[in-house]
């Protein structure tokens, strides 16, 4: 666990920080064979649950058996000892839960399971108020809902709240960053399409993931609590391979989280997507999907799509219905940041041909498109050769820095040879690298300022939020930076990207300019669901020092300039220019 401390200086926050966007890089944690938990393997072949076409009762019931699962996972001690395997324990109940013919039958189910699990020792602990701040509390209204419950149930929950386990799991642990890592989650992977026991492991694993560890639950915009119920129908009866991961495409969208990618190193959510990929990138731009760059390699000459072409069609479909479909799959922290996960895919498919429809210059085209395998494009020659630098010097003494290709052996030289610019636009439309993000900031401060504070799970207290250290910038006592500074961002700018903005905003001369950030910021905890499907979500909630969320709301630019169709058609970037044009003043 890391020190928590008044004030944290910049250079000490390396393990604070998430690793770029690497999708197919998420693993699945092992399990350990050491543990009673792991020894029991009576479901590795299926879970043997039968489940019929569910009526309104058996619903409610699974859901309720889903929130009980959970709750009992983080704050029971003896599955927190690893005494039990809790997947295998869900599929041994459930079966009972579904033939149960009332609500009393149900609760008594659930009862006498909670019980055979050994008693609750008193916790002398647990009356304790945090030694730190509280941001949030646990959402555990619904353990005295004696309608639901019945008596004897809510008091048996009642009780493993007021003793429940303390700090770290079997199932749970603090990463060292503070944000939740969830261990011992198998991803069986040798299930393509997992049964409806597993299935609905996924939905119960998942749903408790956010329930008590999520720090910006509550920015969701709905009541989590009605979501578990509503996909309950949806996971079991996702027969097909596909249909499963739609399903989890789906739950995993409603957290709002640009964060929240379901990782394409499984075929199947790759298929959904098309395996095969265009050599351009498409931007929402002026409310529409516009070619924006092209690849520099043999394919991208080799297209007949052009910069500023307007997409309406891709093989028949209209754009707007291959929207309005693909909206619900995707998990963005806001709306710009959805059309820019939708654009990117856009043209994609499972054929090596496309039709695409476009407009060019007001003008209707159809243009065959060869789409190629996304290794096939990586390993392409280069056909057009990049003059571009981590660093360089712009007509009227104006530096600029790239922070995507900025490294950290580059960073004092870069500042040594733009130290008598009239200013500098720092270019973070691209995700940095973290020791990069170090070192930067402090050269533009001749004092210490806080810039970011966090909250973090409460592991005493599943389901509390605490607040943490205050992160602070460091000056560097080497060189400062005394011209004025453009931050350049838009909806690529993400994560360390939007922690880099608003450490670089103690600049009092740095304007920040372009459009709203991804909304997606915090170390990213990995989770694993069956059918070895890996998903993240945002670990840590971020804020200003004064308060003021990060979380959905993005870095909100000072001056809002963003592209517009002619000027991408024309090869300009227009953002560049405002703040060339600012800088130059």
């Amino acid at each position: 666990m890391h020190l928590r401390v008044p004030v944290r200086p910049l250079a000490a926050q390396a393990a604070r920080w998430a690793l770029p966007l690497l999708v197919a890089g998420l693993t699945t944690i092992s399990v350990q064979a050491q543990t009673p938990a792991a020894s029991d393997t009576a479901f590795q072949r299926g879970s043997r649950v039968p489940l019929p076409k569910l009526n309104a009762r058996q619903t409610e019931s699974l859901a309720l058996l889903g929130k009980v699962w959970g709750f009992a996972k983080y704050y029971h001690p003896a599955v927190a000892a690893g005494k039990y395997n809790w997947d295998a324990e869900l599929f041994r109940v459930m079966p009972q839960v579904l033939a149960a013919p009332g609500t009393k039958a149900r609760n008594a189910v659930l009862s006498a399971w909670l019980t055979s699990l050994g008693a609750v020792p008193a916790c002398a602990d647990c009356a304790k108020a945090s030694a730190q701040p509280v941001h949030q509390q646990p959402d555990l209204a619904w353990l005295t809902d004696k309608k639901l419950l019945g008596a004897a149930l809510s008091q048996q929950l009642v009780h493993l709240r007021d003793n429940r386990h303390q700090g770290a799991g079997y199932y749970i642990k603090q990463g060292g960053a503070g944000n939740p890592d969830f261990t011992h989650e198998a991803g069986y992977g040798h299930m393509t399409s997992p049964d409806a026991g597993y299935r609905l492991l996924a939905l119960f694993r998942y749903w408790n993931m956010v329930q008590y560890f999520f720090p910006d639950k509550y920015l969701i915009g709905e009541d989590w609590n009605k979501v578990l119920p509503e996909f309950v129908p949806r996971f079991a009866q996702a027969a097909t391979a596909e249909q499963y991961r739609l399903a989890v495409l789906e739950l995993v969208a409603r957290i709002h989280d640009t964060h929240g990618v379901v990782s394409e190193k499984d075929a199947g959510i790759r298929r959904i997507w098309g395996d095969y990929v265009s050599p351009v990138l498409v931007c929402w731009v002026q409310e529409q999907p516009v070619v924006a760059k092209i690849s520099l390699t043999t394919f991208g000459v080799q297209t007949p799509l052009q910069k500023g072409d307007v997409v309406t069609r891709v093989d028949g479909v209209p754009v707007a219905s291959i929207i309005k479909r693909w909206r619900p799959l995707f998990s963005a922290s806001n709306d710009m940041a959805l059309m820019t996960l939708i654009c990117q895919n856009l043209l994609r498919g499972n054929t090596a041909q496309a039709q695409i429809d476009v407009l060019r210059a007001g003008n209707p085209l159809q243009l065959s498109v060869t789409r190629y395998l996304p290794d096939a494009i990586a390993a392409a020659p280069l056909a057009v050769a990049s003059t571009d630098s981590s660093y360089r010097i712009l007509p009227a003494n104006i530096g600029y820095i790239h922070m995507g290709r900025l490294l950290p052996s580059q960073v004092a030289r870069t500042m040594q040879a733009l130290k008598d610019t009239k200013g500098i636009v720092i270019d973070l439309r691209a995700y940095p690298n973290f020791n990069t993000f170090r070192l930067l900031p402090g050269y533009f401060l001749q004092q210490a300022a806080p810039f970011a504070k966090f909250t973090e799970p409460d592991l005493s207290f599943p389901g509390r939020f605490v607040q943490s250290a205050v992160v602070s910038v460091t000056p560097n006592p080497s060189q400062f930076y005394t011209g004025k500074v453009a931050v350049l961002v838009n909806e690529d700018t993400r994560s360390l990207g939007e922690y880099t903005t608003m450490a670089l905003q103690l600049n009092p001369r740095a304007t920040v300019l372009g459009s709203t950030t991804a909304g997606a910021d915090g170390n990213v905890s990995p989770i694993v669901l069956p059918g070895d499907l890996t998903t993240r979500f945002s670990g840590l909630a971020v804020f200003y020092p004064d308060g003021r969320e990060t979380q959905r709301v993005g870095i909100i630019p000072t001056v809002k300039v963003a592209p517009s169709v002619e000027g991408v058609r024309a090869k300009r970037d227009e953002v560049l220019e405002k703040a060339v044009a600012l800088l130059s003043q």
